[in-house]
């Protein structure tokens, strides 16, 4: 990292002093855009276009205005940028935007769509574009849903080529050569004759020059780093143990602080004794904050132990208090209305009164994020403003609640996003953000910084819902003939956005997300869900609905397969109506060898699912090892439409893959008087490297768009190893975790 990075960690996220002198690049194709975030901090004389790419005199930094949380999204927003700019990426600092609506995410609302990702009709595409307004209006900055590269592919790009347009001229300018006969490369534009004018100097010239808002890009013979796979922007710092997570932050004269809420989730405190603790060494202050109590100190251990001798009266869960008791008001949904029917093909009701019914119900429990980094939070209120340290999903609703807690207005509300010890959707829910404010709010003057105990984190998540799926099938010859899949759980999209203050209007996709959309041919066929009562938290976690529909929808099909006697990928390629998504199956059947006959004590399973507009096939190949079962091989394909970074693409295909292997095989969060159970990794395991299998990985690009990969390597993994098991053992496993049925080695 060059001076701005530095500059970056130690103070503010973008100060004067860095941008003075410079030139703010950028791609702005709206008639009224929202302001530019940057021009809060430059001075007279430098130029802010865009909020995108800063060239100054102390080099190029690109602005990438979404969280990394470990996915490389930083390292891929600013390779568009670079590739157009003409310079490679050790050449640049990379680093988070400010919390401003600049930085909207144009595309987040299109999965709440009733329109198949697949379908590209004008009507749905109409309604995609129409979806960028209201999101403009909002103004959300949020990283999730695998939008990032997919929401940036053409800003940041155009970003690049703009920014490099505007440095040409500027050279053209000052050398009285036509421009045309100007080139650039690695920083620098280049007069035939041979002479170089680097960028810095001519950004001041560049300034007073409107960029080009549609400047030519590349075509892609001509790139030299997006397809290409490209270290990591952040691989030497993370690998020094001086990059700065939200955990690292250290201010002079900073107090450390932890909290401890109703254990009965969501609910109120009915008083408090604190006699003990306030005596306790390193003490400086207990403060009551919503919901319970935090603990002030000189350093984190000892305001951990101070909380634990605090005696606190809870307010009793308004919620079944026991697992049993939030499963039956899934249950129960089943007998209410229908929240959603997206797909509702010929006469379902005919075809299984006529045909020899098939049925089964599966069912998945409630899961924790169980992110390696705590939910941690500084905050500091001082001379009329607040600065908020804070690894995040969506720092422009830091703001907004910042606001409501302090009285500020958002001009003084000033929101850094370190790095992330991940994410996985936890950091979208700022509760944790919130009560570091409140902590501010009490210590003003002083900077304190809040960390979670491991413990705090595990029991108080807003978790992947328990849901439940049940199937009546009819079987053809050859595939199905007959699909009724009822599917219900707690709506997940409205709970997230009701918090965030944006109630969902119409049904909650989330609930039927990955199920009523795959590309499979059935004549008669129905997807309906259920929307179970929302009174115990949940939200967004990896791959959100499709992280148990693929696990629903997958073991059915793999399930008819078996009750005709068929090959069930085979029957998967003749069902399938997408060629993408066929090419995919294909590919992973010849890379596992689908049709070689294995060792006796082995077995194949294969998962497909189409997630976030990217069709994506797991096979699975484990063996028995003394009466236990062992993952050998996994075989994954993927189509993202443009591939920048094939590395990192496999690396979170893996990484989503054993994501979904963990939650498959252990991952299970239960209730007991009305509190979360599990409290640590000891109770609440993740899968370790020798139980990790072998990876072959393919990446194909059939598709028509580009998309993104943080999520879909997730879902297939639960169906793809179920359907293993059942390969191996002949028993159908329909009630996740699977380690309730089947011992792993």
């Amino acid at each position: 990292m060059g001076k701005l990075g530095t500059i970056t960690r130690r103070t503010f996220l973008i100060s004067a002093v860095a941008i003075t002198g410079g030139v703010v690049f950028g791609y702005w194709k709206y008639k009224q855009p929202h302001g530019n975030p940057l021009l809060k901090d430059i001075d007279e004389g430098a130029g802010a276009l865009t909020p995108y790419v800063l060239i100054d005199q102390n080099g190029i930094s690109i602005v990438a205005p979404r969280a990394e949380m470990g996915q490389g999204i930083h390292t891929t927003l600013a390779a568009m940028v670079a590739e157009e700019l003409d310079v490679t990426l050790e050449q640049v600092n990379v680093l988070h935007g400010p919390a401003s609506k600049a930085y909207f995410n144009a595309v987040f609302m299109e999965d709440g769509l009733p329109f198949a990702s697949l379908d590209e009709s004008g009507l749905a595409e109409g309604a995609r574009s129409f979806t960028e307004i209201p999101a403009k209006l909002i103004g959300m900055q949020l990283t999730g849903g695998s939008t990032s590269t997919y929401d940036h592919y053409d800003k940041m790009r155009t970003a690049g080529a703009a920014a490099r347009e505007s440095l040409l001229q500027a050279a053209a300018n000052k050398t009285g050569i036509d421009v045309g006969s100007l080139s650039t490369s690695n920083g620098k534009v280049i007069t035939p004759e041979g002479k170089e004018l680097t960028y810095n100097e001519l950004a001041s010239a560049a300034a007073e020059i409107e960029p080009s808002a549609e400047p030519a890009l590349k075509p892609r013979s001509e790139w030299k780093l997006l397809g290409k796979s490209q270290d990591r922007v952040d691989i030497i710092p993370k690998s020094t143990g001086t990059a700065e997570f939200g955990v690292d932050i250290d201010l002079p004269n900073m107090l450390y602080a932890t909290v401890k809420v109703n254990p009965n989730l969501l609910n109120p405190m009915n008083s408090f004794d604190a006699s003990k603790a306030e005596s306790m060494r390193g003490v400086k202050k207990i403060i009551e904050i919503e919901n319970g109590i935090a603990v002030v100190a000189t350093n984190s251990w000892y305001a951990f132990q101070a909380i634990k001798a605090i005696e606190c009266d809870w307010v009793p869960a308004n919620y079944p208090v026991s697992t049993d008791g939030l499963r039956q008001l899934v249950v129960d949904s089943f007998e209410g209305w229908s929240n959603s029917k997206n797909r509702n093909d010929g006469d379902v009701d005919d075809a299984l009164e006529n045909g020899e019914v098939i049925s089964g119900e599966y069912e998945v429990p409630f899961l924790a994020h169980a992110t390696m980094e705590p939910m941690n939070a500084t905050a500091w209120l001082h001379d009329g403003q607040l600065d908020i340290w804070a690894g995040n999903q969506i720092p422009t609703q830091v703001v907004i609640d910042a606001k409501k807690i302090t009285g500020l207005s958002e001009e003084n509300i000033n929101v850094k996003t370190p790095l992330m010890g991940g994410g996985f959707g936890r950091r979208a829910e700022i509760d944790f953000v919130k009560q570091a404010v409140q902590i501010a709010k009490e210590m003003e003057g002083v900077p304190v910084k809040m960390t979670w105990t491991r413990e705090e984190d595990t029991t108080h998540d807003y978790y992947r819902p328990l849901a439940m799926a049940r199937f009546e099938a009819v079987m053809g010859e050859t595939a199905p003939t007959a699909i009724d899949l009822k599917l219900a759980a707690s709506g997940v999209f409205g709970a997230q956005f009701g918090r965030w203050g944006y109630p969902l209007a119409g049904p909650d996709n989330s609930i039927v997300q990955a199920a009523w959309d795959q590309p499979y041919g059935v004549e008669n066929y129905r997807v309906t869900g259920y929307k179970a009562e929302t009174i115990f938290p949940v939200m967004f976690w990896r791959s959100v609905g499709a992280s148990q529909n693929a696990f629903f929808h997958e073991s059915m099909i793999d399930e008819l397969a078996h009750a005709k006697g068929l090959d069930p990928l085979q029957m998967r390629l003749d069902m399938m109506t997408d060629e993408p998504s066929k090419k995919v199956l294909e590919k992973v059947r010849d890379m596992s060898n689908w049709n070689q006959s294995l060792p006796v004590g082995h077995a194949r399973g294969v998962g497909f699912c189409l997630s976030f507009g990217v069709p994506t096939a797991q096979v699975i190949e484990i063996a028995e090892q003394s009466g236990k079962i062992k993952i050998v091989n996994a075989y994954i394909v993927a189509d993202v439409g443009i591939a920048l970074d094939p590395r990192n693409i496999e690396a979170q295909l893996t990484g989503g893959m054993l994501f979904g292997l963990t939650a498959a095989i252990m991952g299970e969060i239960t209730i007991t008087d009305g509190k979360v159970d599990q409290t640590n990794f000891h109770n609440y395991n993740s899968i370790r490297m020798n139980q990790s299998p072998n990876f072959e990985v393919a990446i194909l690009e059939n598709g028509s768009k580009i998309k993104g990969v943080g999520e879909p390597g997730t879902p297939p993994a639960a169906p793809a190893l179920s359907n293993a098991i059942f390969a191996l053992t002949g028993k159908r496993i329909r009630k996740l975790p699977l380690n309730k049925e089947v011992d792993f080695a």
